[in-house]
Protein backbone atom coordinates (compact mmCIF):
# COMPACT_ATOMS: atom_id res chain seq x y z
CA UNK A 1 0.00 0.00 0.00
CA UNK A 2 1.31 3.12 -0.79
CA UNK A 3 0.44 5.67 1.69
CA UNK A 4 0.65 9.58 1.83
CA UNK A 5 1.75 11.30 5.30
CA UNK A 6 1.12 14.88 5.46
CA UNK A 7 2.87 16.75 8.75
CA UNK A 8 5.26 13.43 8.35
CA UNK A 9 7.70 15.98 9.84
CA UNK A 10 6.20 16.47 12.94
CA UNK A 11 6.24 14.84 16.21
CA UNK A 12 3.84 11.82 15.44
CA UNK A 13 4.77 12.36 11.64
CA UNK A 14 8.33 11.19 12.63
CA UNK A 15 7.23 7.96 14.76
CA UNK A 16 4.32 7.18 12.37
CA UNK A 17 6.55 6.96 8.97
CA UNK A 18 9.06 5.14 11.11
CA UNK A 19 6.41 2.52 12.11
CA UNK A 20 4.88 1.81 9.15
CA UNK A 21 8.07 1.75 7.26
CA UNK A 22 8.69 -1.46 9.52
CA UNK A 23 5.72 -2.75 8.56
CA UNK A 24 6.03 -2.75 5.04
CA UNK A 25 4.37 0.34 3.89
CA UNK A 26 5.57 2.59 1.02
CA UNK A 27 5.46 5.36 2.91
CA UNK A 28 6.16 9.17 1.23
CA UNK A 29 5.74 12.54 2.71
CA UNK A 30 4.34 15.61 2.66
CA UNK A 31 5.32 18.84 5.13
CA UNK A 32 6.08 22.46 4.98
CA UNK A 33 9.06 22.05 7.10
CA UNK A 34 8.48 24.16 9.53
CA UNK A 35 10.46 22.29 12.02
CA UNK A 36 13.03 21.22 10.03
CA UNK A 37 15.96 21.54 12.68
CA UNK A 38 13.95 21.04 15.91
CA UNK A 39 15.43 17.96 16.90
CA UNK A 40 16.15 15.94 19.95
CA UNK A 41 18.13 12.49 19.25
CA UNK A 42 18.52 10.79 16.26
CA UNK A 43 16.89 11.13 13.27
CA UNK A 44 13.91 8.16 12.75
CA UNK A 45 13.38 6.77 9.16
CA UNK A 46 13.07 9.16 6.33
CA UNK A 47 10.66 8.82 3.19
CA UNK A 48 10.33 10.50 0.23
CA UNK A 49 8.45 13.76 0.02
CA UNK A 50 7.33 16.81 -0.81
CA UNK A 51 8.18 20.06 0.80
CA UNK A 52 5.43 21.66 0.53
CA UNK A 53 2.04 23.97 1.75
CA UNK A 54 -0.60 21.87 2.77
CA UNK A 55 -3.05 24.70 0.91
CA UNK A 56 -0.73 24.22 -2.12
CA UNK A 57 -1.45 20.64 -2.83
CA UNK A 58 -2.73 19.52 -6.37
CA UNK A 59 -4.10 16.32 -7.65
CA UNK A 60 -0.68 15.36 -9.31
CA UNK A 61 0.81 15.17 -5.75
CA UNK A 62 -1.83 12.79 -5.03
CA UNK A 63 -1.31 10.25 -8.17
CA UNK A 64 -0.86 6.49 -7.35
CA UNK A 65 -1.44 7.20 -3.67
CA UNK A 66 -3.70 4.30 -1.78
CA UNK A 67 -4.08 6.06 1.42
CA UNK A 68 -3.84 9.38 3.03
CA UNK A 69 -3.37 9.78 6.51
CA UNK A 70 -3.55 13.70 7.01
CA UNK A 71 -1.93 14.87 10.39
CA UNK A 72 -0.71 18.42 8.91
CA UNK A 73 -2.00 20.97 10.45
CA UNK A 74 -1.52 24.10 13.09
CA UNK A 75 -1.44 22.12 15.76
CA UNK A 76 -2.68 22.85 18.84
CA UNK A 77 -5.23 24.95 20.67
CA UNK A 78 -2.34 27.99 21.70
CA UNK A 79 -0.66 28.37 18.42
CA UNK A 80 -4.91 28.15 16.70
CA UNK A 81 -5.36 31.06 18.70
CA UNK A 82 -2.52 33.12 16.67
CA UNK A 83 -4.53 33.74 13.89
CA UNK A 84 -8.20 32.48 13.56
CA UNK A 85 -8.18 32.68 9.55
CA UNK A 86 -4.82 30.80 9.25
CA UNK A 87 -6.20 28.12 11.41
CA UNK A 88 -8.97 27.62 9.36
CA UNK A 89 -7.40 28.36 6.16
CA UNK A 90 -4.23 25.47 7.79
CA UNK A 91 -7.00 23.02 9.12
CA UNK A 92 -10.48 23.46 7.68
CA UNK A 93 -10.15 24.47 3.94
CA UNK A 94 -6.79 22.92 3.82
CA UNK A 95 -8.52 19.66 4.70
CA UNK A 96 -11.32 19.79 2.41
CA UNK A 97 -9.37 20.30 -0.48
CA UNK A 98 -7.09 17.73 -0.01
CA UNK A 99 -9.63 15.28 0.46
CA UNK A 100 -11.71 16.33 -2.24
CA UNK A 101 -8.48 16.01 -4.38
CA UNK A 102 -7.92 12.47 -3.25
CA UNK A 103 -11.11 11.75 -4.22
CA UNK A 104 -10.77 12.89 -7.28
CA UNK A 105 -7.27 10.92 -7.27
CA UNK A 106 -8.79 7.96 -6.64
CA UNK A 107 -7.23 7.69 -3.04
CA UNK A 108 -10.36 5.16 -1.21
CA UNK A 109 -8.55 5.35 2.32
CA UNK A 110 -8.39 9.01 4.07
CA UNK A 111 -7.37 9.07 7.97
CA UNK A 112 -7.89 11.91 9.60
CA UNK A 113 -6.49 13.45 12.68
CA UNK A 114 -9.30 15.14 14.67
CA UNK A 115 -8.99 15.62 18.27
CA UNK A 116 -11.25 15.08 21.23
CA UNK A 117 -10.36 18.59 22.20
CA UNK A 118 -13.71 19.02 20.03
CA UNK A 119 -15.42 18.25 23.43
CA UNK A 120 -14.31 20.92 24.95
CA UNK A 121 -15.54 21.33 29.23
CA UNK A 122 -18.00 18.51 29.67
CA UNK A 123 -19.56 17.64 32.86
CA UNK A 124 -20.58 14.02 31.62
CA UNK A 125 -18.76 11.14 33.32
CA UNK A 126 -17.94 10.39 29.99
CA UNK A 127 -18.26 11.64 26.41
CA UNK A 128 -18.28 9.25 23.22
CA UNK A 129 -18.96 9.82 19.49
CA UNK A 130 -22.35 10.63 19.57
CA UNK A 131 -22.04 13.53 22.53
CA UNK A 132 -22.28 16.73 20.85
CA UNK A 133 -19.41 18.77 20.37
CA UNK A 134 -18.51 21.90 21.72
CA UNK A 135 -15.37 23.67 20.50
CA UNK A 136 -13.50 26.43 22.62
CA UNK A 137 -10.74 27.60 20.58
CA UNK A 138 -9.81 28.06 16.97
CA UNK A 139 -7.97 24.86 16.50
CA UNK A 140 -11.04 22.56 18.07
CA UNK A 141 -13.45 24.67 16.16
CA UNK A 142 -11.51 24.00 12.91
CA UNK A 143 -11.20 20.30 13.60
CA UNK A 144 -15.45 19.83 13.81
CA UNK A 145 -15.62 22.21 10.49
CA UNK A 146 -13.05 19.67 8.76
CA UNK A 147 -15.30 16.31 10.28
CA UNK A 148 -18.34 17.69 8.86
CA UNK A 149 -16.86 18.41 5.33
CA UNK A 150 -14.87 14.85 5.29
CA UNK A 151 -18.40 13.03 5.92
CA UNK A 152 -20.08 14.86 3.14
CA UNK A 153 -17.33 13.76 0.60
CA UNK A 154 -18.05 10.17 1.42
CA UNK A 155 -19.58 7.50 -0.78
CA UNK A 156 -18.20 3.91 -1.74
CA UNK A 157 -15.20 4.72 -3.19
CA UNK A 158 -13.65 7.37 -0.70
CA UNK A 159 -13.76 6.61 2.87
CA UNK A 160 -12.63 8.69 5.43
CA UNK A 161 -12.11 7.61 8.94
CA UNK A 162 -12.18 10.69 11.98
CA UNK A 163 -9.43 9.56 14.59
CA UNK A 164 -10.89 12.30 17.21
CA UNK A 165 -7.20 11.27 19.08
CA UNK A 166 -6.74 11.77 23.03
CA UNK A 167 -3.71 14.27 24.30
CA UNK A 168 -0.73 12.41 22.62
CA UNK A 169 2.78 12.15 25.02
CA UNK A 170 5.93 10.76 25.25
CA UNK A 171 9.55 10.90 23.62
CA UNK A 172 9.24 11.92 19.51
CA UNK A 173 12.77 12.72 18.01
CA UNK A 174 10.52 16.24 16.97
CA UNK A 175 9.49 16.56 20.55
CA UNK A 176 6.73 18.89 22.05
CA UNK A 177 7.29 20.18 25.23
CA UNK A 178 3.23 22.31 24.92
CA UNK A 179 1.89 18.53 25.34
CA UNK A 180 0.71 18.28 29.04
CA UNK A 181 2.90 15.44 29.92
CA UNK A 182 6.07 16.21 28.18
CA UNK A 183 5.33 20.13 29.81
CA UNK A 184 4.86 18.65 32.92
CA UNK A 185 8.05 16.91 33.40
CA UNK A 186 10.25 19.12 31.39
CA UNK A 187 9.28 21.55 34.48
CA UNK A 188 10.24 18.65 36.54
CA UNK A 189 12.97 17.88 35.21
CA UNK A 190 14.69 21.36 34.47
CA UNK A 191 13.47 23.53 37.41
CA UNK A 192 12.88 21.34 39.86
CA UNK A 193 9.24 22.46 39.80
CA UNK A 194 6.08 21.24 38.70
CA UNK A 195 3.71 24.35 37.34
CA UNK A 196 0.06 23.66 36.55
CA UNK A 197 -1.58 26.50 35.25
CA UNK A 198 -5.37 25.37 36.62
CA UNK A 199 -6.38 23.72 39.74
CA UNK A 200 -5.43 20.72 38.42
CA UNK A 201 -9.14 19.08 37.63
CA UNK A 202 -9.48 19.55 34.07
CA UNK A 203 -9.66 16.24 33.13
CA UNK A 204 -7.15 14.86 29.43
CA UNK A 205 -7.31 11.58 27.80
CA UNK A 206 -3.75 10.61 26.84
CA UNK A 207 -2.17 7.98 24.36
CA UNK A 208 1.76 7.48 23.60
CA UNK A 209 2.45 8.84 20.72
CA UNK A 210 4.17 5.37 19.89
CA UNK A 211 0.50 2.97 20.63
CA UNK A 212 -0.80 6.19 17.78
CA UNK A 213 1.39 5.07 15.30
CA UNK A 214 -0.11 1.57 15.89
CA UNK A 215 -3.81 2.62 16.01
CA UNK A 216 -2.85 4.33 12.21
CA UNK A 217 -1.62 1.09 11.34
CA UNK A 218 -4.61 -0.57 12.72
CA UNK A 219 -7.17 1.96 10.31
CA UNK A 220 -4.73 0.89 7.33
CA UNK A 221 -5.20 -2.60 7.42
CA UNK A 222 -8.65 -2.83 8.25
CA UNK A 223 -10.97 -3.89 5.76
CA UNK A 224 -13.09 -0.81 4.05
CA UNK A 225 -16.93 -1.06 4.51
CA UNK A 226 -16.22 -3.59 7.54
CA UNK A 227 -17.65 -1.24 9.87
CA UNK A 228 -19.99 1.18 9.59
CA UNK A 229 -18.78 3.92 11.93
CA UNK A 230 -16.76 6.46 10.60
CA UNK A 231 -15.60 7.85 14.04
CA UNK A 232 -13.57 6.86 16.48
CA UNK A 233 -12.05 8.40 19.78
CA UNK A 234 -8.39 6.83 19.65
CA UNK A 235 -7.47 6.08 23.42
CA UNK A 236 -7.62 3.90 25.78
CA UNK A 237 -10.57 4.01 28.79
CA UNK A 238 -7.49 3.15 31.68
CA UNK A 239 -5.55 6.25 30.80
CA UNK A 240 -7.82 9.50 31.42
CA UNK A 241 -6.56 11.73 33.76
CA UNK A 242 -7.10 14.58 36.13
CA UNK A 243 -3.73 16.99 35.26
CA UNK A 244 -3.44 16.75 39.25
CA UNK A 245 -2.43 13.02 38.40
CA UNK A 246 -0.53 13.72 35.96
CA UNK A 247 1.30 16.42 38.01
CA UNK A 248 1.65 13.99 41.30
CA UNK A 249 3.01 11.18 38.87
CA UNK A 250 5.58 13.29 37.21
CA UNK A 251 6.53 13.92 41.00
CA UNK A 252 6.81 10.66 42.11
CA UNK A 253 9.51 10.31 39.48
CA UNK A 254 11.69 13.11 40.13
CA UNK A 255 12.86 13.03 43.61
CA UNK A 256 12.83 16.80 45.34
CA UNK A 257 10.46 18.52 43.16
CA UNK A 258 7.68 20.49 44.48
CA UNK A 259 4.14 21.10 42.80
CA UNK A 260 3.03 24.19 41.83
CA UNK A 261 -0.53 25.93 41.42
CA UNK A 262 -0.93 29.06 38.94
CA UNK A 263 -2.00 31.87 41.40
CA UNK A 264 -4.62 32.66 38.69
CA UNK A 265 -5.09 29.83 36.55
CA UNK A 266 -5.40 30.55 32.90
CA UNK A 267 -8.56 30.58 31.18
CA UNK A 268 -8.30 26.89 29.54
CA UNK A 269 -11.47 25.68 30.65
CA UNK A 270 -11.36 22.37 28.67
CA UNK A 271 -12.24 19.22 30.45
CA UNK A 272 -13.14 16.03 29.26
CA UNK A 273 -13.15 12.21 30.01
CA UNK A 274 -13.71 10.02 26.78
CA UNK A 275 -14.92 6.91 26.39
CA UNK A 276 -13.09 4.49 23.83
CA UNK A 277 -15.43 1.21 23.81
CA UNK A 278 -16.07 1.61 20.26
CA UNK A 279 -12.04 1.63 19.36
CA UNK A 280 -11.21 -0.76 21.87
CA UNK A 281 -13.86 -3.34 20.76
CA UNK A 282 -12.84 -2.49 17.18
CA UNK A 283 -9.04 -2.05 17.21
CA UNK A 284 -8.71 -5.22 20.23
CA UNK A 285 -5.46 -2.72 20.91
CA UNK A 286 -3.72 -2.17 23.80
CA UNK A 287 -1.67 0.19 24.93
CA UNK A 288 2.04 -1.16 25.38
CA UNK A 289 2.79 2.41 26.97
CA UNK A 290 1.49 3.94 30.66
CA UNK A 291 1.78 6.98 32.12
CA UNK A 292 4.77 6.03 34.66
CA UNK A 293 6.75 4.45 31.41
CA UNK A 294 6.71 7.08 29.30
CA UNK A 295 7.41 9.66 32.10
CA UNK A 296 10.42 7.62 33.01
CA UNK A 297 11.67 7.49 29.14
CA UNK A 298 11.39 11.02 28.64
CA UNK A 299 13.35 11.67 31.56
CA UNK A 300 16.10 9.63 30.12
CA UNK A 301 16.04 11.01 27.24
CA UNK A 302 16.26 14.31 28.92
CA UNK A 303 19.01 13.76 30.70
CA UNK A 304 20.98 11.47 27.81
CA UNK A 305 20.57 14.71 26.03
CA UNK A 306 21.30 17.26 28.59
CA UNK A 307 18.06 18.56 28.32
CA UNK A 308 17.93 22.68 29.57
CA UNK A 309 16.15 25.29 31.01
CA UNK A 310 16.99 27.09 27.57
CA UNK A 311 15.68 23.94 26.11
CA UNK A 312 12.37 23.65 27.50
CA UNK A 313 11.58 27.46 27.19
CA UNK A 314 12.98 28.15 23.90
CA UNK A 315 11.70 28.04 20.37
CA UNK A 316 11.76 24.28 19.01
CA UNK A 317 10.06 21.71 21.51
CA UNK A 318 7.00 24.39 21.56
CA UNK A 319 5.15 24.96 18.16
CA UNK A 320 3.89 28.31 19.00
CA UNK A 321 7.80 29.49 19.88
CA UNK A 322 8.92 28.26 16.87
CA UNK A 323 6.23 30.10 14.46
CA UNK A 324 6.89 33.07 16.19
CA UNK A 325 11.00 32.56 15.62
CA UNK A 326 10.10 32.09 12.03
CA UNK A 327 7.44 34.97 11.46
CA UNK A 328 9.97 37.55 13.66
CA UNK A 329 12.79 36.53 11.69
CA UNK A 330 11.13 37.60 8.26
CA UNK A 331 11.49 33.45 7.27
CA UNK A 332 7.49 33.28 7.04
CA UNK A 333 5.40 36.32 6.11
CA UNK A 334 1.65 37.04 7.82
CA UNK A 335 -0.02 34.11 5.77
CA UNK A 336 2.69 31.79 7.24
CA UNK A 337 4.18 31.05 3.75
CA UNK A 338 8.08 30.67 3.33
CA UNK A 339 9.50 33.85 2.06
Amino acid sequence: MRVLVTGHDGYIGTVLVSHLKKKGYEVSGLDSYFYEDCWLGKHLDSCPALRKDIRDVTLTDLEGIDAVVHLAALSNDPLGQLSTELTLDHNYRATENLAKLSKQAGVQRFLYASSCSLYGKSDQLSVDENTSMAPLTAYAQSKVMSEKALLALANEHFSPIILRCSTVFGYSPKLRVDLVVNNLTGWGFTLGKIKILSDGSPWRPLIHVEDLARAYEFFLAIELGKHKEKIFNIGFNSHNYQVRQIAESVAHHIKGSILEFAVEPDRDSRSYRVNFDRFESVSKLKPQWDLDKGIQHLLEVYREHGFKERDFRGRKFTRLNQIRHLSETQQLDKELRWR
